[in-house]
């Protein structure tokens, strides 16, 4: 693996997580770098960082606080 894709995966704790979790990545990411960018793709999926995902998230919390005051009223 290329030592400047090393240092983009150390830099972050969600990459260094999602690689040890799905070590086929390893072997995408040795052949070519330019998986790099997917790799990434997975892993916002697989841990909901997508914004979309943490709108909804927004959303519900949202939700649950309204829901929550009206049972104080």
């Amino acid at each position: 693996m290329k030592i400047d894709l090393q240092y983009k995966i150390n830099s972050d704790y969600n990459y260094i997580k999602f690689l040890r979790e799905n070590s086929y990545w390893y072997k995408y990411l040795n052949r070519d770098p330019i998986y790099f960018k997917d790799f990434v793709i997975d892993m916002k999926d697989k841990y909901g960082l997508n914004f979309s995902d943490k709108f909804n998230k927004m959303l519900d919390n949202i939700n649950m606080l309204q829901m929550f005051i009206d049972v104080l009223k």
